[in-house]
């Protein structure tokens, strides 16, 4: 039979080569400001583009889509066609995904300084930006299938079957979670409001770590251990029932994000339940890994490759044992909201993610350029600084996690909180928020070290932009029936495509659509109303600033709680909600209560500098917010964005807002001056500032449930809300 001869385009796997180590030091940089942040508040504090609350979200989406995302691209196209033994289908969309995800990031980066975010954790980028994902999304996944159905090679490897699903998976998670509505050009709101939206965020927040930070990583472990140690995968049985077991389980473990929550405890025994199975398709994954390198362990002592590789299956391995863990409900009440979470998710990101994406680097860059790499020393050098620094990061925040949580809970012997003032659980633990910027530093040296050898490298090699490869055609892609069921599934690509999203649906459809359809999984409370405009523009800003990066709105029904924040948070009062804001960390306290509980002096002064109010507080101050002006011209498309959503606003009452909003603003402002604010160091309190509008919003959290409260009482406009919607929205 005759031979084909093609080629691989090694030009697009260079590109995403250098992408990767370029966002990565980038995204690693903002994460070392923002633990320094927490260490020295005031540092880069006159910046607002730079404060804590808006390059939080910032370095998530660094490291997750510009770092790890250009690292999956850079596995995918160097693995995929020669597991194919074909060139990708077309090179004009691999220029297009490459460049495309560039653009969406170098956005990011100029739309989350300035405040533009959704405020859904790792969901933050508004709804062009979501688009252009979508697209580019696409554009990949067609190039990847489309060079899986030209393959001369007649069986899918396991490696493609876990770039199939992160495919698929990804899509339908993006898609679902992005339905919103805009109201102008870099704003908008879900159409799902509470304990929904929290539903929705957190099966895609949760299964992001699991499609786009685990499943992709795990066929890039199994083409390139097998390859690094040249030995073949220890079990092929047992990767079929890892793959299947692990995209079915992973689907549904999403509520354990919600334990304890105002979430459906149907929901809620779900995600533990199936998270809790999580661990033995995962075990069985790190097994397989390991143990493919019987025989060859004697190379892990000399070869960098195999050293990330082997720490980052083993630390695979260890985070997907300490998740199903957390999931458990004594375990979660403990952890949840805690530094601990923060400890458990870098464990995974820096061994697991960064571990495989430098392994990668160190294999591909010297074979692509025809040479040998510059220094095994100093690769050997940036394993141990990232190993090391990963463990002075991961310790201190388990060490702190336990502490602060621990503190939170503890009672004296007269039945009182025994840390009443939430600063002292904080300041308990900042020595541990230096040691993690310690470990951060040293991985980020690490990575420096990485870059130079990585780029001697290339200057000592002669760069291939096309690699020549030959194999033979296939006769009969489907296969015959002698073969087993699997191995007929492995020959048809679209059977397998289609069947990976038949099983991904299943868990995300039982979860949500009963909580969506059944009235009696969100009970309505009759007191609880929409915002009005002022605290509709103070919650734009709360979003914008990130605040629910460091404070929840959630208060569980724990007796600890409930003695520091008052009365636990019903599904009830998020109905009105779009994007609920129930957090997932608390550096500071928990605001579901905070309305009236402090005057609005206190806020004004709080806000304007922690420290007068709170001795000690390592919040940032936000004095900005006491000159720049509130956004009032697009207050009405807000409201009728709002009203698209579901929240019961008056046909009309958009041409009311601006007045509504006005009127309530001045208000608050004859309040502060009245009490002796009508400036503070020489700056004026005035009713059109961002800090008339945040006070308005804090001050409404939580209070509804009294059952005294009617918020538009006293303003201007002729009728704010829908009676029949209402009617329709307050049951009980």
């Amino acid at each position: 039979m005759a031979v084909d001869t093609f080629y691989y385009d090694n030009k697009i796997v260079k590109k995403f080569g250098i992408a990767t180590v370029f966002w990565g030091i980038i995204g690693f940089l903002v994460g070392l400001t923002v633990a320094l942040k927490l260490i020295y508040p005031s540092f880069l504090g006159f910046i607002p583009e730079l404060s804590y609350g808006r390059l939080r979200p910032l370095h998530t989406n660094a490291v997750i889509f510009a770092f790890a995302g250009n690292a999956i691209f850079y596995g995918v196209y160097y693995s995929l066609p020669r597991l194919c033994k074909a060139p990708m289908w077309s090179n004009m969309l691999s220029k297009i995904n490459f460049w495309g995800w560039q653009a969406i990031i170098v956005s990011a980066v100029i739309s989350l300084p300035m405040g533009f975010n959704t405020s859904k954790e790792y969901a933050e980028l508004e709804w062009p930006i979501d688009i252009a994902i979508t697209v580019i999304w696409v554009i990949f996944g067609i190039n990847m299938l489309m060079t899986i159905w030209k393959r001369r090679e007649k069986h899918l490897y396991v490696a493609i079957w876990f770039y199939i699903a992160t495919f698929v998976t990804v899509a339908v998670l993006h898609l679902v979670n992005s339905v919103e509505i805009p109201a102008t050009l870099m704003k908008s709101y879900p159409v799902y409001a509470g304990v929904q939206d929290a539903l929705v965020q957190w099966w895609y927040g949760h299964n992001a770590v699991a499609f786009f930070l685990t499943t992709p990583f795990l066929g890039i472990m199994y083409y390139f251990i097998p390859k690094a140690a040249n030995r073949p995968v220890f079990s092929y049985r047992l990767s079929i029932v890892h793959f299947w077991s692990l995209i079915f389980l992973y689907i549904w473990a999403g509520p354990h994000h919600l334990l304890y929550t105002a979430l459906p405890g149907w929901a809620q025994a779900l995600g533990t339940v199936f998270s809790l199975m999580l661990i033995a398709p995962s075990w069985g994954g790190m097994l397989n890994g390991l143990l493919t390198l019987r025989g060859a362990w004697d190379k892990v002592r000399e070869d960098p490759v195999l050293k990330f590789l082997v720490v980052g299956v083993t630390a695979y391995g260890m985070a997907t044992f300490e998740g199903p863990m957390l999931s458990i409900g004594n375990v979660n009440a403990v952890a949840h909201y805690s530094d601990y979470i923060i400890g458990h998710v870098h464990l995974g990101a820096l061994l697991w993610n960064g571990g495989l994406s430098f392994a990668m680097l160190y294999y591909i860059t010297p074979r692509i350029y025809k040479t040998e790499l510059y220094s095994i020393k100093l690769a050997n050098v940036h394993f141990w600084f990232a190993t090391l620094g990963a463990i002075f990061y991961v310790i201190p925040m388990y060490w702190g996690g336990i502490t602060q949580s621990l503190m939170w809970k503890e009672f004296t012997s007269e039945g009182l909180l025994a840390y009443p003032n939430f600063l002292e659980t904080v300041q308990q633990i900042i020595p541990m928020y230096a040691l993690r910027a310690v470990g951060g530093t040293l991985f980020i040296l690490g990575s420096c070290f990485a870059v130079y050898n990585l780029y001697k490298t290339a200057k000592n090699g002669s760069f291939v932009e096309q690699e020549q490869d030959e194999a033979q055609p296939i006769t009969n892609p489907t296969g015959n029936g002698n073969e087993k069921w699997h191995r007929r599934l492995e020959s048809r690509p679209v059977q397998f495509t289609a069947l990976t999203l038949v099983v991904i649906l299943i868990g995300g459809i039982v979860e949500y659509v009963p909580t969506a359809l059944v009235d009696s999984n969100v009970p309505t409370i009759s007191s609880v109303k929409p915002y009005t405009p002022l605290e509709v523009e103070g919650r734009d800003i709360y979003i914008a600033e990130g605040c629910n990066n460091c404070h929840s709105q959630m208060i569980r029904p724990f007796r600890s709680e409930t003695e520091r924040y008052g009365e636990y948070s019903k599904a009830g009062e998020f109905v009105y909600d779009h994007p609920h804001l129930w957090g997932s960390k608390r550096t500071g306290p928990d605001l579901h209560r905070i309305g009236g509980k402090y005057p609005d002096s206190w806020h004004l002064r709080h806000m304007y500098d922690p420290t007068s109010t709170s001795p000690g507080s390592i919040m940032p101050a936000y004095p900005w917010m006491l000159t720049q002006e509130m956004d009032t011209e697009s207050i009405d498309e807000r409201i009728s964005a709002l009203r698209a959503v579901g929240v019961p606003y008056a046909p009309g009452y958009e041409d009311e807002a601006l007045a509504d909003l006005k009127a309530q603003a001045k208000e608050i402002t004859q309040n502060l001056h009245q009490s002796g604010f009508k400036e503070i160091d020489g700056i004026k309190i005035e009713s059109d500032k961002q800090i008339i509008a945040m006070i308005a919003y804090l001050q409404r959290l939580g209070i509804d449930i009294k059952g005294n409260n009617n918020p538009f009482e006293g303003l201007p406009s002729s009728k704010a809300l829908s009676t029949g919607d209402m009617v329709k929205q307050t049951k009980n």
